[in-house]
């Protein structure tokens, strides 16, 4: 259904505005329930936002958040690359399939706080424990969106190459990997999310220096408006990427999901 935007209000404008009502509402009722019915150190929008300048320059926050973003970083990327790889050989092979297929899909249920007490065993109480669930988070979420992908190339597709006589890396990076390129990215877009998750329990379990750690000291020493800054910065960088990732879609793969694009 396509959306009639008034002269100077220009149709992202309009879908933004109930998003925009609808936090107003929480925040103003956040504000209200706090300070009538909670105690004095909990946190509310007006404390959080007096919070905000003292934190960010806080360096004890600002190496937990380099340390936490490299590490969803440098853990998104190496989801990427064996998640991209085994979802090919998943969604291209019914041997694959049939002995993977299960698997895959216990591991991307499976909660990422039942693995910690084996990523510490295995890597310790370090930044590789934190790395290692990180790439657990992320990586199956991309590998089923790639592999599915991988399945809907029409056979047309391959059969019109083969009788141009493409070899099978040929078809698979030059037709197959493209048209699961916009299933990838939806991957990853819930990959990101992941990661962020499975980075901030790492560091609750684990007690190691980031984010999640500068939320739970500040959480346990009754600096909820601190604890709450670190909480808004995670969910600005996942939201920022969600959008980012999504613009990217609709601009370098415009053929994905045209009656979309139409409205």
């Amino acid at each position: 259904m396509a959306v009639i935007a008034s002269p100077g209000v220009s149709v992202p404008a309009l879908r933004l505005r109930p998003a925009v009502v609808a936090g107003l509402v929480i925040v103003v009722l956040w504000e209200a329930t706090v300070r009538l019915f909670a105690p004095a150190y909990v946190a509310k929008p007006s404390t959080i936002v007096l919070a905000i300048p003292h934190v960010l320059a806080d360096p004890a926050f600002l190496r937990g958040a380099a340390l936490t973003l490299a590490a969803v970083a440098e853990g998104v990327l190496i989801a990427l690359v064996l998640g991209t790889a085994l979802g090919l050989l998943v969604g291209r092979s019914e041997v694959a399939q049939r002995w993977l297929g299960l698997w895959l899909n216990s591991f991307y249920a499976l909660p990422m706080i039942v693995v910690l007490p084996l990523f510490s065993l295995w890597f310790g109480y370090t930044g590789a424990a934190r790395l290692a669930t990180v790439v657990f988070a992320a990586l199956f979420s991309i590998t089923l969106n790639v592999a599915d992908g991988a399945r809907t190339v029409p056979r047309d597709y391959t059969e019109v190459a083969r009788a141009f006589r493409a070899r099978g890396a040929s078809i698979l990076f030059e037709i197959v990997l493209p048209a699961a390129t916009p299933y990838c990215l939806a991957g990853v877009r819930l990959a990101v999310g992941r990661a962020l998750i499975g980075a901030v329990v790492a560091e609750f379990f684990l007690a190691i220096p980031g984010l999640g750690y500068f939320i739970l000291f500040n959480s346990r020493t009754f600096h909820h408006d601190d604890a709450f800054v670190a909480v808004l910065v995670l969910a600005g960088v996942g939201v920022g990427t969600d959008v980012l990732l999504a613009r990217a879609t609709t601009r370098l793969l415009p053929w994905y999901r045209r009656d979309e694009l139409r409205e």
